[in-house]
C-alpha cells in the first residue's frame, strides 16, 4: 500500500518530487542481501556474482521467506577472484590518466545465490537504489549505472537479462549464452566467452586427432544441456563419432539435495566407469565440477569401489576446476590428465601482489571477503560468529598463495580473465562517448553534466566499435553479433598426489588463424592419467581393423562397433579401419597380407631361362639335323632313291622344314613390333609349303602308281610340273589369308594384366582372332587331306610307296596340332607359347623324321640297297 500510495501522491501533486530527496524512503524491500561490495563512482558497473548458495529450503511462495542466515551460505572460493578481477580492473582504470580522465568508475557487486528470486533482487537493486528497495525509483542515492556484468551461468545470465532490457541497459555476460526459444525475446547480450561453435570444433577437432571415436557424454540436465545433445552431438556423429553413453546431470542447489544428488551420482558414477569408453566429453556449468569431484566416493557396485580405472576428462570452457570447502582434501586424482578448454588467458601484470596485499582488514566495504576467508582457510571470525565459537580463529595474516589452486588461483584465468576485459572494453566506450558528447556540446562548462545525465542505452552503439590492446597485450574487440573476438586455450590439468593442481596449457584454438592452423596441439606436452602407463589412451568400441582387413558395422550396433573381416581375394586395405577393400591397379597385385600393392613383374618367354634356353637349343639343333639331311640328299642327288622321291619337292619340304625350325625362335624374347608381324603369318605360310609339299608327294605317289597300269591316261599327270602346281596353289592360299590379316587388323604387341595375379604377360596381340583362327584352320585342311590321301595310298608297293611313311608323319602331325588346342587354351603366360613352340618343333620333327631318316638310313647306312636293281629286285 506504501508503494501505490507513493505513486498515487506523485501523479497527483507533481511538484512533490522535488521533495523526494529529502523525503526519507520507508523501509519496505526484500530482506537485505548478505553480502555486497559498493565503491563510488561517477560511473557505476554492476556486477552479478556467483559466489555462493544457501543450503536451507527453496522458498514455496505459500509465506514470507526467512531471512537468510550466514550458517546457510556455501562459498565456493574460488568465485572470489571473478569479483578481485573486477575490482583490479577498475583499480587500474582510475589510475591511468589518458583514460576516462577526471572521471572515476565504481561498482556495485551482489551476489545471485544461485537464486532466480535472489537474482532478481540483486538486479533491481543495482538499478534502482543502493540500501532501499522501491522499483522504478532512485531513493536518496545518486545511481549512474552504466552496465551489469554478469552473470556466470546461462540462467543466472537470462534472469538478468529480462530486467535489464527494460531498461536498455548493456549486459556483458563472461558465461554461456542462454538458449533462446521462440517465445524468449531476442535480448541483446554482449558475450565475453568465445562462440562456443569455436569450441565444440575444438574438441571435434581433439578427438579426432587422438581418433578418440568412442566416447561418453555428462551434460548438465538444462536448457543449455539439450542444445548440446540436439545440435552439437550430430556434428559429432557425421565426423565418425560414436557415444557409448549419453548422461544427464540434475542440477542441485548445493547441499539441499543431498541423498538425491548422492543417489543419481551413484548411477552416472557406475554407468561412466564401467563403460569401455576412455574419454568422458563433460559439458556443464561454472559449478558442476562441485558434483564431479563426488564421483570417486560414489558407487552401487562393490567391486567399483576399488577400481582404479581412470578416464580421460574433456572439459568445455565454462567449467572450472573448484571445490567446496569440506571438499579440499578430496582425492581428485581420478581427474589427473583431464583436458579443458578454457578461455584465452594471459598474465596480467600487478594482479599477483594486488591479491597478495589484501585481507579482511584493508578491504573496506567488502562483505564478501569475510566469508572466502573463513571457507578457504578454515577458520573463524570471531565477531561473524553468533554462537559459540568452534574451530580455529582467523588472524586475517593467512597468506592466500598458499591455497590449493582448487581453492584459488593467484593469476587471471578463464572467466576472471573475461572480466577484467569487460571493465576495460565498458572504459573505453564510455570514454568515446564522452568525448563524443563533448564535441557536440555548445557549452563546454556543461559538457560535464550533461553526461552524467545521458541515456545510458547510447552505450551500446561505442560498445559495438570498441577495440583496444589491454596490458597483457591481447587485442579486445566485438563482432558484429557482440561477441568477443578470441579463442581459446587447451589445458592439460596435472593433479598431484597432495592435492595440488597444475595447468599446463598444451594446445590453442585460434579462429583467426589461416585454415589448417586454427586447431594446434602438443602432444608430448600432454601428461596422462597414471592408469595409461603414460601412453597415449586409445578409446574405440572395436580395436583398429588392421590393414588387410574391413569393417564390418555390427547390426544393431554403433558404426564404432564392428567386426574386422578380411579383404576379399584380390582386394586389399592399406590403411586402418577401412569401410571397403580396394583393387590394386592393373600393373599392382596383392601382397600375400592383403595389406599392400606389389609391382607385377614382366613375363615373357626369355632366352636366359632354362625353359627358352631349352626351346631355342632343340629348334637350333633341328634346324642343324635338317640342313644335313638336306646336304646329305644334295650330295647323292643322283642315287635312285633320290631320283625316285622327286628331288626338287624333296628339297622345297627340307627347306620348309628348316624354316619352321628356325621360325620357332620368333616365339622367343621380348615381343616387338617385327617378330610380332611375324610369328604367325611366317609359320603359318612356311608350314603351309611344307604341308603342301607332302601333299603333293601324296598325290604324286598315288598317280605314279595309277600310271603304271595298262591303258591308264594318268601318265599325263605324273612329272614336276603337277607337284609345283600343287605346292604353289596351296601355299598361295595361305599367303594370301596372311596377307588379308596384315592389311586388316595385324598382331602387334601387348601386355596382359589380368591372366596371371602376380605377373603382367608381354605378348603379341592377334589383332584378328578370326584370322588366326582361318590361318590354323587351313593348314588343318591340308593336313587331313594330305592324311587321307596317305592312308588310302598305304596299301601300294613298297618300291614306289611313301605313303606308309607319309601317313605315320601326318598322323604324328595331326596328334600334335589336335592336342595344341587344349594345351594352349588352359595355359596362360609364356607357357602359352612354349606350348607353341614345343607343337612347331614336333610337328616339324614328326615329317623329319618319318619321312626323311629311312631315306637317310639307306643312303648313309645302307648305300648298297641305294641302286636301280635293287629296287627292280624289290619290285619283282
Amino acid at each position: 500500500m506504501t508503494v501505490v500510495l507513493v505513486a498515487l501522491l506523485l501523479v497527483l501533486f507533481p511538484h512533490m518530487a522535488l521533495m523526494a530527496h529529502i523525503v526519507k524512503c520507508r523501509d519496505w524491500y526484500l530482506h537485505r542481501p548478505l553480502h555486497m561490495y559498493h565503491q563510488s563512482g561517477n560511473f557505476i558497473i554492476g556486477h552479478i556474482a556467483s559466489y555462493g548458495g544457501f543450503t536451507s529450503s527453496s522458498a514455496l511462495f505459500t509465506e514470507e521467506p526467512p531471512p537468510a542466515l550466514p550458517e546457510e551460505f556455501a562459498v565456493v572460493p574460488k568465485s572470489y577472484q571473478l569479483i578481485l578481477a573486477l575490482t583490479f580492473a577498475v583499480k587500474e582504470i582510475n589510475e591511468n590518466p589518458q583514460l576516462l580522465p577526471n572521471i572515476t568508475l565504481g561498482f556495485n557487486i551482489y551476489d545471485s545465490y544461485a537464486d532466480a528470486r535472489k537474482t532478481y533482487h540483486a538486479t533491481m537493486l543495482l538499478l534502482f537504489t543502493l540500501e532501499k528497495f522501491l522499483p522504478n525509483y532512485i531513493c536518496s542515492i545518486q545511481n549512474n549505472l552504466t552496465a551489469v556484468i554478469g552473470g556466470l551461468d546461462a540462467q543466472i545470465s537470462l534472469h538478468v537479462a529480462t530486467i535489464l532490457d527494460i531498461y536498455k541497459i548493456p549486459q556483458l555476460i563472461y558465461g554461456p549464452a542462454p538458449v533462446m526459444n521462440d517465445k524468449t525475446p531476442r535480448i541483446p547480450f554482449y558475450q565475453m566467452a568465445p562462440q562456443e561453435g569455436h569450441q565444440f570444433a575444438g574438441i571435434l577437432s581433439l578427438l579426432l586427432y587422438f581418433r578418440w571415436t568412442w566416447i561418453g557424454i555428462t551434460v548438465m540436465d538444462n536448457d543449455n544441456g539439450e542444445s548440446f545433445v540436439q545440435n552439437v552431438l550430430p556434428l559429432f556423429s557425421q565426423s565418425g563419432i560414436c557415444f557409448a553413453f549419453i548422461e544427464r546431470v540434475p542440477k542441485h542447489s548445493f547441499l539441499i539435495d543431498g541423498l538425491a544428488m548422492m543417489e543419481q551420482g551413484a548411477n552416472i558414477h557406475d554407468k561412466v566407469m564401467s563403460s569401455n569408453a576412455n574419454v568422458v566429453v563433460v559439458y556443464g556449468e561454472a559449478y558442476s565440477f562441485v558434483f564431479f569431484r563426488w564421483l570417486p566416493y560414489l558407487s552401487k557396485l562393490e567391486q567399483m569401489s576399488n577400481n582404479v580405472k581412470s578416464k580421460v576428462w574433456i572439459t568445455t570452457a565454462q567449467m572450472e576446476f573448484i571445490s567446496l570447502t569440506f571438499q579440499r582434501d578430496w582425492d581428485a586424482t581420478i581427474f589427473n590428465g583431464a583436458i579443458a578448454f578454457r578461455i584465452h588467458s594471459n598474465y596480467l601484470p600487478g594482479f599477483h601482489k594486488y591479491v597478495e596485499g589484501r585481507n579482511p582488514f584493508n578491504a573496506e566495504d567488502d562483505d564478501f571477503i569475510w566469508d572466502f576467508w573463513q571457507h578457504a582457510f578454515g577458520c573463524v571470525f570471531p565477531h561473524r560468529v553468533l554462537d559459540e565459537v568452534v574451530g580455529d580463529i582467523c588472524t586475517g595474516m593467512e597468506k592466500v598463495e598458499n591455497l590449493y589452486e582448487s581453492l584459488f588461483e593467484m593469476t587471471v584465468q578463464g572467466q576472471s580473465y573475461s572480466i577484467y576485459n569487460v571493465v576495460f572494453a565498458l572504459a573505453h566506450a564510455l570514454h568515446a562517448m564522452s568525448l563524443a558528447r563533448l564535441k557536440h556540446s555548445q557549452m563546454v562548462n556543461r559538457g560535464r553534466q550533461k553526461l552524467w545525465k545521458q541515456q545510458f542505452w547510447q552505450l551500446h552503439h561505442f560498445l559495438r566499435g570498441v577495440s583496444f590492446n589491454n596490458t597483457a597485450g591481447d587485442t579486445v574487440s566485438f563482432n558484429q553479433n557482440g561477441e568477443i573476438i578470441s579463442g581459446l586455450d587447451v589445458i592439460n590439468c596435472i593433479i598431484f598426489p597432495n592435492q595440488s593442481l597444475h595447468k599446463v596449457e598444451i594446445g590453442r584454438i585460434d579462429p583467426r588463424a589461416p585454415p589448417g592452423q586454427v586447431f594446434t596441439i602438443d602432444e608430448d606436452a600432454i601428461t596422462w592419467h597414471g592408469w595409461f602407463n603414460q601412453t597415449q589412451p586409445l578409446s574405440v568400441c572395436t580395436e583398429s581393423c588392421h590393414p588387410g582387413f574391413r569393417k564390418k558395422v555390427k547390426e544393431g550396433e554403433p558404426s564404432c562397433c564392428y567386426d574386422c573381416i578380411p579383404c576379399p581375394e584380390g582386394k586389399i586395405s592399406i590403411q586402418k579401419d577401412t569401410a571397403e577393400c580396394n583393387k590394386c591397379l592393373d600393373e599392382d597385385y596383392p601382397s600375400k597380407n592383403r595389406d599392400a600393392c606389389i609391382p607385377k613383374s614382366r613375363s615373357f618367354l626369355s632366352y636366359g631361362e632354362p625353359l627358352g634356353i631349352s626351346l631355342a637349343c632343340f629348334s637350333l639343333s633341328f634346324s642343324l639335323i635338317t640342313a644335313l639331311v638336306l646336304g646329305t640328299f644334295v650330295k647323292h642327288h643322283d642315287t635312285p632313291i633320290v631320283i625316285a622321291n622327286n628331288r626338287n619337292l624333296t628339297y622345297t619340304l627340307l627347306i620348309s622344314l628348316l624354316l619352321c625350325f628356325l621360325c620357332a625362335l620368333l616365339f622367343l624374347g621380348q615381343p616387338e613390333k617385327l617378330t610380332c608381324l611375324l610369328r604367325q603369318t611366317a609359320f603359318g605360310i612356311i608350314f603351309s609349303v611344307a604341308v603342301s609339299c607332302v601333299l603333293a608327294k601324296t598325290i604324286t605317289v598315288v598317280l605314279a602308281f595309277m600310271a603304271t597300269k595298262p591303258g591308264s591316261r594318268m601318265r599325263r599327270w605324273v612329272g614336276k610340273g603337277l607337284a609345283n602346281t600343287i605346292v604353289l596353289c596351296c601355299s598361295f592360299v595361305q599367303a594370301g589369308i596372311c596377307t588379308l590379316w596384315l592389311a586388316t587388323s595385324p598382331p602387334f604387341p601387348d601386355f596382359d594384366s589380368h591372366s596371371m595375379a602376380e605377373e603382367i604377360i608381354l605378348e603379341c596381340n592377334e589383332g584378328s582372332v578370326t584370322m588366326f583362327y582361318c590361318v590354323v584352320s587351313y593348314m588343318g585342311f591340308l593336313a587331313i587331306i594330305c592324311f587321307t590321301v596317305a592312308f588310302l595310298a598305304r596299301t601300294l608297293p613298297d618300291s614306289f610307296n611313301e605313303a606308309k611313311f607319309i601317313t605315320f608323319s601326318m598322323l604324328v602331325f595331326c596328334s600334335v596340332w589336335l592336342s595344341f588346342i587344349p594345351s594352349y587354351l588352359s595355359t596362360k603366360g609364356k607357357y602359352m607359347v612354349a606350348v607353341e613352340i614345343f607343337s612347331i618343333l614336333a610337328s616339324s620333327a614328326g615329317l623329319m623324321g618319318c619321312i626323311f631318316f629311312p631315306k637317310c638310313y639307306i643312303i648313309v647306312l645302307r648305300p648298297e640297297l641305294n641302286n636301280r636293281e635293287q629296287l627292280i629286285r624289290r619290285k619283282a
